[in-house]
């Protein structure tokens, strides 16, 4: 039997991984990079941007890639597993170059893993593929960007303001954009304005609001989304007529209206909502959403199992596997019933332009495994996170909800004016993927 060397990155995934490749594989973690430019220099300017990289030296580093440069010169063939982005390629071919020096022989090649379960690993393994040369080449760009950027310019910080700062390729871009945010806001003029609404009631008991639109038959000006009165006089003299004016009825608008369900999460939007509703710093969310793509251990003893509850969660597409689309809508059949479901599945496409399309959105691996069922097994904020991914990707594949609105057009009129007011409401018919 061949000997396979399997590496990956993380010893989380290695201990997931194991359990699924078998006794022909030995797996190993390279605990991330395992060469970088030196901290001071690494790259000549003047020679074409030439880099020089260094295995790094610090603590545990060096043991590792003596442990991979042993297996390797025992291995047949070794397979580079490390994360599916620009960094996991960078990784990939640093290791790569351990490997060869080994052992000349073994066959080197690259395996994705977007999902970290049974059939994610098997279906990595089942579609080896070169090193991509541009995802490197991206990834080199960027730390060569760091040094001759980002690092004079935070040591320049360092002298001139304070210990500890630092500015980059994200940093100094990112700055600007909030300096011209704030002379904007610098130049913003700020106009007073006064809403007038009226509280009323007709025959049945529930009072409603209504908003001040016009008044004898002049709409009043725009602030922003809303029509205001711009004078404080103005404003006291309206609520003194409305306060004894008839009202009355004029027109009522009813329509049926639909909210199609959203997209499933990018990282990004993942970031936004775990901030807003869980409030869960960016860098806290990415390090949970690892914790859940690298493997959770369900269950006790012998029957317990090791798997990947969500897949990789670095992504920019909100693209959706047909395997995962199509066991999602059987989900939400026997969830809540067929009329959740529609004709056709729900097709996303992102707004944005240039996105990296290489990873689907983040979802979860297994429909078997609700919420409900794995919470006993995880952290509170690793079950909060999961349910928030999980609860996004079925809601996604549902049915629009639906609502009936309606528009009532109010008429006041008092010894000197009339007005006109204008209330709305909507009331949810049909749930849909509000459920």
């Amino acid at each position: 039997m061949s000997k396979i060397l399997l590496i990956v990155e993380s010893p989380a995934k290695a201990k997931t991984i194991k359990k699924y490749v078998g006794d022909g594989y030995e797996v190993l973690a390279s605990k991330g990079h395992i060469k970088d430019l030196p901290k001071k220099g690494g790259v000549d300017i003047e020679k074409g941007f030439q880099e020089t990289y260094e295995l790094l030296e610090e603590k545990g580093k060096p043991e590792v890639v003596k442990a991979i440069r042993a297996a390797a010169k025992k291995a047949d063939k070794v397979l580079l597993a490390t994360d599916p982005d620009r960094e996991g390629e960078a990784i990939a071919y640093h290791l790569m170059e351990v490997a060869k020096k080994a052992n000349k022989e073994a066959e080197i090649r690259r395996v994705l893993f977007e999902e970290i379960t049974k059939r994610g690993v098997q279906r990595g393994l089942d579609e080896p593929r070169e090193l991509d040369s541009n995802l490197y080449e991206a990834q080199r760009t960027r730390r060569v960007l760091d040094r001759i950027g980002g690092y004079p310019l935070s040591s320049l910080l360092w002298k001139k303001l304070a210990f500890g700062l630092s500015a980059g390729r994200v940093q100094t871009p990112a700055l600007r954009i909030i300096v011209d945010r704030q002379h904007e806001r610098d130049a913003f003029v700020a106009v007073d304005y006064w809403l007038v609404e009226a509280r009323l009631k007709g025959e049945k008991p529930q009072s409603f609001m209504a908003t001040l639109q016009s008044v004898d038959g002049t709409k009043l000006d725009k602030v922003g989304s809303r029509l205001a009165v711009l004078s404080e006089a103005d404003s006291a003299r309206y609520v003194s007529d409305l306060k004894v004016a008839d009202y009355s009825v004029k027109a009522i608008t009813k329509r049926k209206a639909s909210r199609k369900a959203p997209a499933p999460y990018t990282t990004s939007k993942l970031q936004q909502d775990a901030a807003n509703r869980l409030s869960m710093p960016p860098k806290r969310t990415m390090r949970i959403a690892q914790q859940l793509y690298e493997g959770m251990t369900l269950g006790r003893g012998k029957n317990s199992e090791t798997v990947g509850l969500i897949t990789y969660m670095r992504t920019d597409s909100v693209r959706l596997s047909p395997d995962a689309v199509n066991e999602c809508r059987a989900y939400i059949a026997k969830r809540f019933g067929k009329d959740s479901v529609p004709e056709k599945p729900n097709l996303f496409k992102t707004k944005k332009q240039n996105v990296q399309d290489a990873h689907e959105a983040i979802r979860p691996t297994r429909l078997d495994l609700p919420p409900e069922e794995v919470s006993k097994y995880l952290t509170d904020p690793q079950r909060r996170l999961y349910k928030l991914i999980w609860d996004r990707f079925v809601a996604s594949q549902m049915t629009p909800a639906v609502f009936d609105q309606t528009g009532v057009e109010i008429e006041a009129k008092s010894p000197s004016h009339v007005y006109g007011l204008r209330a709305s409401g909507s009331v949810l018919k049909v749930a849909g993927w509000r459920a």
